[in-house]
């Protein structure tokens, strides 16, 4: 959105809260009414209606405040907000929210793009039949798709595609400023294992706490920790009945810089996922010059290479994860920084901010 504004284009984020925690320079944030409180919601409603459609208007939202329906009221904010902004592309980031958008689908006066990304493409519409139909009635009519890599962008396929085929992959770009790459200085000591995101299944964090019980039954001396595990009952029952108690830390979530600053103490970052778009973690660890171990799924391949920018292991394998991890501790000093400094090059050639301004640029163009 930065990237987008810095060029000149206007940007609009409409959303359900009343107020944006997170504002960026030049970007408007418009709120739909909010999703906690009735009171909140009927006096964006009223606002809205005010604002945007007149006495008449008005009047008529306050028959629909009297009915009571928050979901219709949102709705009719929606569509007073787009007669008023007038966008030439709305994007969708999320295919939950699609809904909101299946009766302006038809509407000539815009575009509707939707993003692939992760456990949304991947996985609920092949075990969700109800959501595979939903989105394969929708797909062929909108107008273009932004796929965060090349394996998702295949899968998508498998749902159906958009009316005039536009499919454009643009990796997520990130500040390379802000992840400067550190080279490794040394290989003694406790090796220090970290895994950053909320513990979903498809995360498979049993795997790499399996891997961790490996580790330990070869006499490996580590510490795993797990950013944004903290008090998952699953995960600790497991820890408990593997031995591994002072072997595994389940943290809780923290800052952006706090979890850069966890990186670049880590000797591996460990991705243990069953499915995947494509890790934004791993790229910042590569960035940061941290070994990455990861399982071979979704579109990992596009950025990790097998004993080139970092190691690939099969999905849901403990043992060869274990091996992975073990061969990184015992790679040549040298050796492993020529990985890493790899590993940094690729980040830079694929995932640059710029770039991903440009692909998105290129991907409105096209359904333009």
């Amino acid at each position: 959105m930065q990237g987008l504004v810095g060029q000149g284009h206007q940007v609009t984020v409409l959303g359900f809260q009343e107020l944006n925690r997170y504002p960026i320079q030049g970007v408007v944030y418009q709120s739909l009414g909010s999703n906690q409180s009735k009171i909140k919601l009927m006096l964006t409603s009223l606002k809205i209606a005010l604002k945007h459609g007149g006495i008449g208007t008005f009047f008529k939202t306050i028959v629909s405040i009297f009915k009571g329906n928050k979901r219709y009221l949102q709705a009719q904010n929606l569509e007073f907000v787009f007669k008023t902004i007038q966008p030439d592309v709305v994007h969708v980031q999320w295919p939950s929210l699609l809904p909101w958008l299946e009766p302006h689908l038809e509407n000539p006066d815009f575009k509707v793009v939707l993003s692939q990304r992760g456990f949304h493409i991947n996985v609920r519409p092949f075990v969700d039949a109800e959501n595979r139909v939903y989105l394969q009635h929708l797909y062929p009519k909108l107008d273009g798709l932004h796929s965060v890599s090349q394996a998702i962008s295949q899968k998508g396929n498998n749902i159906g595609t958009p009316k005039n085929g536009v499919d454009t992959v643009v990796y997520t770009g990130i500040d390379l400023e802000r992840v400067p790459y550190t080279a490794r200085t040394k290989q003694e000591g406790v090796i220090q294992l970290l895994s950053v995101g909320r513990p979903h299944w498809i995360k498979d964090y049993p795997t790499a706490i399996k891997a961790c019980a490996v580790l330990k039954a070869k006499g490996v001396d580590f510490h795993y920790t797990i950013i944004g595990g903290a008090g998952h009952e699953e995960l600790l029952f497991l820890i408990h009945e593997l031995g591994l108690n002072t072997y595994v830390t389940l943290s809780g979530k923290m800052s952006q810089e706090a979890v850069y600053n966890q990186m670049r103490g880590a000797d591996v970052l460990l991705v243990s996922s069953a499915e995947e778009g494509l890790p934004n973690v791993a790229v910042e660890a590569m960035a940061l010059g941290t070994p990455v171990v990861s399982t071979d799924c979704g579109g990992v391949s596009e950025l990790v290479e097998d004993d080139v920018t970092g190691w690939l292991v099969p999905v849901a394998d403990a043992k060869a994860m274990a091996e992975a991890i073990m061969e990184v501790k015992t790679l040549d000093l040298e050796d492993l920084n020529v990985l890493t400094r790899r590993a940094r090059i690729k980040v830079e050639q694929q995932h640059r901010v710029e770039d991903m301004v440009d692909g998105m640029i290129t991907l409105y163009n096209s359904v333009l």
